[in-house]
């Protein structure tokens, strides 16, 4: 028998979604397989992430407690997972054309009212997106940006509700007051009641003779607001931060949403990047390169010498451990790999001169390519 969600991430049946997320954030720092010196710990991270999957989605969450582990995952392997919050989608009978998905069975084991769920239920808000654009020296270091969004809000006018405080009321005729209509409907499971919500008070089960006049009956106006987001050392460009509760309003007194961040890191003039570690293109004379020197390269947190041996190739490639970006989240940085290119001069003095035809009469002028040499110069590049 599989291990219950419940007991992988520790918590109580009646555990609180935020319990559950703390939980999980737990769990992910002690098994996360970048960290972890667990042997299991892979198996045990996709564990304690597919728990509060299930367990933060309301409707899932309430199939799992009905159905029990097992039966839920029978179910689940028979229809597929589906995305979001929305419920899980497939056919759990795997017949073609049998018209029956997991929302189906959702529906009629607890009357759940499609995707918008039933009754007076608190309802969590949806998770909103935007965009944040940082220089490489902010993923370096790590910094916290501040950022305005326009989202919407609860109507302080109404507190959320969509109607004046003195507004007449009445129990809805449709519903009875209970927010959701139920009707019976033969399955192949044999007779079910089904239940929905009600689609003339939308759940509320009380009908107002009036609307808010500043949100227009919606319970939110747009607003905007300054957020302070802490930006972790080492990311990436592409990655997404999330800033729980900072999304649009719940309904019903359900929690606020997430707001998910995509960060964008701009190309930098001296260094591109590679994951962790940085590439970077650095002249060299050619008399630095013959005899070779000491040089000053840059790196993002200042500049460093570097020792070029004699004889260098153009072309060659350094490797300057832990002198790349920070590794997100764990220990140490990445390499800064520097390719040296010698310039040649396009302009000389007389006493240059003088000297480089003295170097090709002593037989400078002849070049000694080692088999393989362009292959490898490909290479580096």
């Amino acid at each position: 028998m599989s291990q219950d969600f419940y007991e992988v991430l520790g918590v109580s049946r009646d555990a609180s979604e935020d319990e559950i997320q703390e939980a999980y954030r737990e769990k992910a720092r002690q098994f996360h397989p970048d960290v972890s010196d667990d042997p299991n710990a892979e198996e045990k991270f996709k564990k304690a992430k597919k728990a509060k999957e299930v367990l933060t989605d309301e409707e899932k969450r309430q199939m799992y407690d009905q159905m029990g582990h097992d039966r839920f995952e029978q179910a689940e392997k028979r229809g597929g997972a589906g995305g979001g919050r929305g419920g899980m989608g497939g056919d759990p009978f795997g017949g073609a054309g049998g018209g029956f998905d997991m929302q189906d069975i959702f529906d009629q084991f607890f009357g759940g009212g499609g995707r918008r769920g039933g009754g007076n239920r608190p309802r969590q808000g949806q998770d909103l997106q935007t965009r944040l654009d940082i220089d490489l020296a902010d993923a370096y270091h790590g910094v916290t940006k501040q950022l305005t969004i326009t989202r919407p809000e609860s109507c302080e006018d109404c507190d959320g509700k969509g109607h004046p405080p003195d507004a007449d009321s009445q129990t809805c005729p449709e519903c009875n007051g209970q927010g959701q209509t139920t009707r019976v409907q033969q399955t192949p499971m044999g007779r079910v009641q089904q239940t929905a919500t009600c689609r003339r008070c939308e759940g509320d089960g009380t009908l107002y003779d009036e609307t808010c006049s500043t949100c227009g009956g919606n319970g939110t106006v747009q607003n905007e607001a300054t957020l302070e987001v802490e930006v972790p050392a080492g990311i990436e460009d592409g990655q997404t931060l999330r800033m729980e509760r900072e999304g649009a309003p719940g309904e019903r007194g359900g929690p606020n949403g997430d707001l998910l961040i995509q960060v964008s890191v701009r190309d930098h003039p001296d260094f591109e990047r590679d994951g962790d570690d940085l590439k970077h293109q650095h002249p060299i004379s050619f008399p630095q390169a013959v005899f070779g020197d000491t040089v000053t390269v840059p790196t993002v947190d200042g500049e460093v010498d570097m020792d070029v041996p004699s004889g260098t190739q153009s072309g060659e490639v350094f490797r300057l451990e832990d002198k790349g970006m920070p590794r997100l989240r764990r220990r140490g940085n990445g390499d800064l790999y520097v390719q040296v290119q010698v310039v040649t001069p396009d302009s000389l003095n007389d006493e240059q001169k003088a000297a480089l035809e003295q170097f090709a009469e002593a037989g400078g002028e002849e070049v000694d390519i080692e088999e393989g040499f362009f292959e490898k110069l490909k290479n580096s590049l």
